[in-house]
């Protein structure tokens, strides 16, 4: 393979983009090296209101657009400009008049912003899959060694400096380019690919709900980790390229050292269970459960009621909190605990100073408000990815289903709505139990029901916490009434859960014959 050279100066820029920021700068930076500028349509004329001379590419290649513009940069004189090797090709471009290209700025017709509308027919997606623009990205791309290849606007002021500094793109930056390129086109034709096999032609406007005959994704590395889930393990973290602003991954790192697989799978974890509350809570996750939950009038109180759950699993914990964190919670955490990892949507000045008293704690700062975007759970499995809508539910929207003679007013709705949000994080069987806003225990994780029952009643036991008096929800339908009769034995006053057993009548009178009061939500929670 022949070596790339060190500097290559731009006398020769193509520009066509649909995404036109940042542009003139660009131009300008080109005008004053003297290179000359290639364009098209809407780019060119842009360009020329700017005060820049501007080449239209039919006149560079003597060939019209035609077809509506369908066809316009699709040219051996475009394409030999791009592709021709410094050196190599010189020869046969000067025999057929091509000349070269040595920047090529576009970026494509918006298709994932087009589909993205849900009156979106497929003949619109269809016009808005660009040709000739992935044509050309990948000349320029796989000719790195003498063209520069500009996709995004971010990517702008980088070359700009370049070409005032050395007027032109040295090796290492055409090649970072190349790759981003490839990149850049690559999820363009996932995207398409995923929507059309989706769609039928009958389809006006396509059905949005259909998962696709082809299943595609972008991730792009955010970093690599400590390790995975062992430190014999090697990890890395990828961002969904169509993630929404307000998901988990797009948080920022605001101190500590570098983080590990389970600080992530964790974090993600408590992230979402925080995110159930609009009052100001504190979630608590170790191995990716709930072990305490606290909501109250500050984060500091919520804090402390979630570390008195289980103080022994918050040792090397995970902590969410839904607000900005201040100083009197951040303290509060410092002084009482060993801590992975600290998550907010923002931070006061006075609670980073507390924080940074443990320099090697994680402080994540979270987008200010969670995604309600629907998204896709992704499950991957030997040889093979599962895929299924996001529970996004509560099941508690419509009202409750109370089954039992003893009834339910406001404020029990309200303890059980507490008790069920926590329960939807908690792996399965899950088993929840709380009072007034609080978890008081919580048991996970089991083959059995009964037994995530029996263990938070001996956690709660552990932590010196009653539950005479508490409510207790079940992320699924209780299948005999052993369950029942545990949470009787232990004080419980009422029980949600979805219903749906071959056994509920049963079950239901066993809450009956202990007086307890029972709501069915129709909504299961299973979280594997």
């Amino acid at each position: 393979m022949k070596a790339a050279a060190p500097s290559m100066p731009v006398r020769r820029a193509l520009i066509s983009v649909s995404d036109k920021t940042g542009l003139e700068p660009l131009a300008h930076a080109l005008a004053d090296i003297g290179a000359e500028i290639l364009s098209t349509g809407g780019t060119a004329q842009q360009l020329r209101k700017a005060g820049l001379a501007v080449t239209e590419v039919s006149e560079h290649t003597g060939f019209p657009e035609i077809m509506a513009g369908r066809v316009k940069t699709l040219h051996p004189t475009i394409h030999g400009g791009l592709l021709g090797r410094r050196g190599d090709d010189e020869a046969v471009m000067a025999e057929h008049h091509i000349a070269p290209i040595d920047l090529l700025v576009v970026n494509l017709y918006p298709f994932e912003q087009t589909v993205a509308n849900p009156d979106c027919s497929l003949e619109q997606a269809i016009e808005n899959i660009d040709i000739g623009g992935p044509a050309m990205l990948r000349a320029a791309a796989k000719n790195y060694a003498g063209v520069g290849v500009v996709t995004d606007p971010d990517q702008y002021p980088e070359v700009i400096a370049a070409l005032q500094a050395n007027q032109g793109l040295d090796a290492s930056q055409r090649f970072a380019l190349s790759v981003a390129a490839f990149n850049h086109v690559a999820r363009y034709d996932a995207a398409i690919s995923q929507y059309l096999s989706a769609q039928s032609p009958a389809d006006e406007p396509p059905a949005p709900s259909v998962f696709p005959g082809q299943f595609n994704g972008a991730w792009q590395k955010v970093d690599d980790l400590r390790y995975g889930e062992n430190p014999h393990q090697r990890a890395a973290f990828y961002r969904d390229t169509n993630a929404p602003e307000g998901a988990f991954a797009h948080y920022q790192s605001r101190q500590g050292k570098a983080l590990s697989y389970n600080n992530l799978v964790d974090a993600d974890a408590a992230w979402a269970c925080v995110s159930a509350f609009s009052q100001p809570a504190c979630v608590i996750v170790k191995h990716a459960n709930p072990c305490g939950v606290g909501t109250a009038e500050g984060l500091a109180k919520a804090y402390e009621l979630a570390f008195a759950t289980d103080p022994t699993s918050a040792f090397g914990g995970i902590i969410a909190f839904n607000q900005g964190l201040d100083a009197e919670a951040a303290s509060a955490i410092v002084q009482r605990q060993f801590v992975e990892v600290v998550l907010a949507p923002g931070f006061s000045d006075a609670a980073l100073t507390a924080l940074a008293q443990k320099p090697n704690v994680r402080v994540l700062q979270m987008p200010s408000a969670p995604t309600s975007a629907a998204t896709w759970r992704l499950q991957p499995v030997g040889g093979g990815l599962l895929v299924q809508d996001d529970d996004q539910a509560i099941g508690t929207e419509s009202g409750l289903q109370c089954v039992t003679q003893a009834g339910v007013d406001a404020a029990l709705t309200q303890e059980l709505d507490f008790v069920w949000r926590v329960a939807k994080y908690v792996k399965s069987n899950a088993i929840v139990y709380g009072r007034e806003g609080r978890t008081l225990a919580i048991g996970a994780g089991q083959m059995s029901r009964v037994d995530s029952a029996r263990i938070g009643v001996r956690k709660a036991e552990d932590a010196g916490l009653s539950l005479v008096g508490s409510v207790l929800a079940s992320d699924a339908f209780f299948p005999f009434r052993d369950g029942i009769d545990q949470a009787a034995e232990a004080g419980v006053r009422a029980i949600i859960q979805p219903g749906g057993s071959m056994r509920d009548d049963e079950v239901i009178a066993a809450a009956d014959a202990h007086g307890m009061a029972m709501v069915f939500t129709g909504m299961r929670h299973f979280r594997h």
